[in-house]
């Protein structure tokens, strides 16, 4: 199963992708996208957008995961991350791919063991896990630690994925926290 990651951002929106084969999992591409930071905000979004659906058309995932929007101490910048990630989500659910969300506790639990890790044990558990040449940057870390927790089940290591194969549009339980929403 081919997985792609999204940590979404207004200027930097970071993407990894990942094949799942059994319990080994294999390193397919990372990046970011990019915006123009003096364009205007609809630019921006269409940015992500186009090329986010470019990045899907070239390694054609079948999964997609997205972190969830925490709300910040300033409630602009929660609106403008919201919108970044709004954008990112129509482009996954555009072209077909099944979308879960994870907060950032569980991505940091499923890759590193412990919700509170900071960001580069974040990088260097990927690295690992990816068996990794050189430590990724901190955004594409963050897409790759996405996809890694939704290989795993969302909530930790070896949960199994078949609760979300029912055809229902929104799924959700509450255990794990992962919602996912297909098309």
């Amino acid at each position: 199963m081919r997985i792609l990651g999204v940590d979404p951002g207004l200027r930097v929106t970071g993407f990894g992708v990942i094949d799942k084969h059994g319990s080994r999992l294999d390193y397919v591409a990372s990046g970011c996208l990019r915006t123009q930071e003096d364009a205007a905000l609809p630019l921006r979004l269409k940015t992500i957008l186009d090329e986010l659906g470019i990045v899907i058309a070239r390694y054609a995932p079948e999964q997609a995961a997205i972190e969830q929007v925490f709300v910040n101490v300033n409630p602009q910048s929660t609106l403008l991350l919201g919108q970044a990630r709004g954008a990112a989500i129509c482009a996954l659910v555009a072209a077909g791919l099944p979308v879960a969300e994870y907060t950032a506790l569980q991505i940091k639990q499923a890759v590193v063991g412990q919700g509170r890790a900071r960001k580069e044990q974040v990088q260097h558990m990927v690295q690992r896990l990816l068996l990794l040449p050189d430590l990724p940057g901190a955004d594409a870390a963050d897409a790759l630690a996405c996809a890694i927790c939704h290989a795993h089940g969302g909530s930790g290591w070896g949960t199994g994925t078949a609760e979300r194969r029912q055809g229902s549009r929104l799924l959700g339980r509450k255990k794990s926290g992962w919602r996912s929403y297909q098309p």
